[in-house]
């Protein structure tokens, strides 16, 4: 049988009345709570699996990562080949690598070397082991240029990164307590959010599309003649007899 000394007993219960009285204000609504002292409005979070909310897993599309970068290549292949001066035919994604057909048998060693420069090592622990973003392989005048399996990986992982970033600055614009959003295995990312019960409202908030806008700046205006500027474009809208 368990002995417990009087005051273990009694600092056991006063524990348990003090996480009590921290639940409190869980069970009351929220305008009644804000009228209450500062120090006793705090709730305690409670998790998803208690309050329920939404649960998504996002994955980054590989094959989307793979052709964006097939596309990036093939545009550096016309700039190196166009500043160099060597004539090519043929240029196109072909398959998971960019093919390109050099005109002149003369030229093929310096595009090999020109095309050569697009091929980086990568950082970290593949590039401690020698690999390279993409191999350059040549069969007479047909170059071919092939984004390494490493080099998307790491592109992916990047992605994933990014995204972390863009989800947590999006989902903590909803107010909610201690969202969750952390890495799941290689290519994915786990999403909750506690409290939100539609889960199409997140989908609706992570799906939305970023838009930036370029606009040109006249800085030889000065804010007063900008201003004069358009107060007589407004009269002038107005049907002003100035403009």
């Amino acid at each position: 049988m368990l002995f417990f000394t009087r005051w273990k007993a009694a600092a056991i219960l006063l524990t348990a009345c003090f996480v009590c009285l921290c639940a409190v204000p869980n069970f009351f609504p929220e305008s009644s709570v804000k009228r209450w002292p500062s120090w006793a409005q705090r709730h305690i979070v409670l998790g998803l699996d208690l309050q329920g909310g939404s649960h998504l897993l996002l994955q980054v599309d590989a094959s989307a990562v793979r052709k964006e970068r097939l596309q990036s290549l093939n545009d550096d292949v016309l700039r190196v080949l166009r500043q160099a001066r060597i004539q090519f035919t043929g240029r196109a994604v072909v398959g998971n690598g960019v093919q390109v057909h050099i005109t002149r048998d003369t030229d093929v060693d310096n595009a090999l070397a020109k095309l050569r420069e697009l091929s980086t090592p990568l950082s970290g622990i593949l590039g401690a082991s020698g690999q390279r973003s993409v191999d350059v392989t040549a069969n007479g005048g047909l170059i071919t240029l092939t984004p390494s399996d490493a080099a998307l990986t790491e592109r992916i992982r990047q992605a994933v990164d990014q995204s972390i970033q863009i989800i947590e600055r999006r989902v903590n614009e909803l107010g909610l307590v201690e969202p969750t959003i952390q890495r799941e295995g290689f290519d994915r990312i786990l999403v909750q959010v506690p409290g939100l019960q539609d889960p199409s409202r997140l989908k609706e908030i992570l799906g939305k599309t970023a838009k930036l806008d370029f606009r040109m700046v006249d800085l030889s205006m000065t804010p007063e003649l900008l201003e004069q500027a358009s107060l007589r474009f407004a009269r002038y809208a107005a049907g002003g007899r100035h403009a």
